[in-house]
């Protein structure tokens, strides 16, 4: 993993991300049979999107991401929901084994990366895992949708072209979301000796231009984010692209996949 949402990103990132639905949750607490006795590292964590709710089901959960300003962001919002039982770490997928080794083995009921899985060693993190996982523990790689400019509908289309006009440049990356990235996920589980399995969970929701605007911002380096003026400018397009609506429909579609050592 690569620090690079620091600042005024984070915020973004804690404001606008989208987060996860009751039944992500309970599709990830049945996988393994997590419970009020178990503990879960939520690597890459951000702001706590995973991290909180999956907090209220399980003994304790520790959030371990790279760059401090999402870990403080993230801290805050567990104090502000009187949340007890997270602990936030600075680290990466590379600091696992260290992890590992103040944790002790077979300690915790699973390991979860979400967004962020793309910037990880996938099969070093997966080999480092096995020994951490209590039996019928196991990981959980979960992709909480498509980004928001490569989505099949027209205020995605539009979204897009306004984001390529901003930045100069085609817009196409799907931060490994899309089929190719899961069955990296897949293979990389696999490898490291996983018996796989996935499941999904669809869902239409509000998306607000707001957030749409934020989304976009929230993915961006701190030296990439335009202007005050030029943010304003910027949704100021987007508003206009979508004819005057302020809020679309957003079809998410949430993908886990999951791995159980044999």
């Amino acid at each position: 993993m690569k620090a690079s949402f620091s600042g005024e990103v984070a915020t973004y990132y804690a404001r606008h991300r989208r987060g996860y639905r009751p039944e992500v949750l309970d599709a990830l607490v049945g996988a393994f049979g997590l419970s009020a006795e178990d503990r879960v590292v939520d690597l890459g964590c951000g702001t706590g999107q995973l991290s909180l709710p999956l907090a209220v089901r399980v003994g304790a959960v520790i959030g371990v991401d790279p760059e401090p300003d999402m870990l403080a962001l993230a801290r805050q919002a567990a104090l502000d929901a009187a949340t007890v039982n997270t602990t936030w770490l600075l680290g990466t997928d590379s600091d696992l084994p260290a992890l590992g080794r103040l944790l002790g083995e077979r300690t915790i009921g699973a390991l979860t990366a979400a967004v962020a899985i793309h910037f990880m060693d996938r099969d070093a993190l997966f080999r480092a895992a096995r020994p951490l996982l209590r039996p019928g523990g196991g990981i959980a790689v979960v992709t909480n949708g498509a980004p928001l400019w490569l989505q099949d509908a027209d205020w995605s289309e539009a979204l897009r072209e306004c984001l390529e006009r901003l930045l100069g440049h085609p817009v196409t990356a799907a931060c490994q979301t899309d089929e190719a990235g899961r069955l990296r996920n897949q293979d990389a589980l696999v490898r490291a000796g996983y018996r796989y399995a996935e499941t999904s969970v669809q869902y239409d929701a509000p998306l607000t231009v707001d957030d749409m605007v934020g989304g976009v911002f929230s993915a961006l380096s701190a030296d990439r984010l335009p202007s005050t003026q030029g943010r304003v400018t910027f949704a100021a397009e987007v508003r206009d692209a979508l004819g005057g609506r302020d809020e679309v429909t957003e079809r998410i579609r949430v993908w886990l996949q999951f791995g159980t050592p044999d």
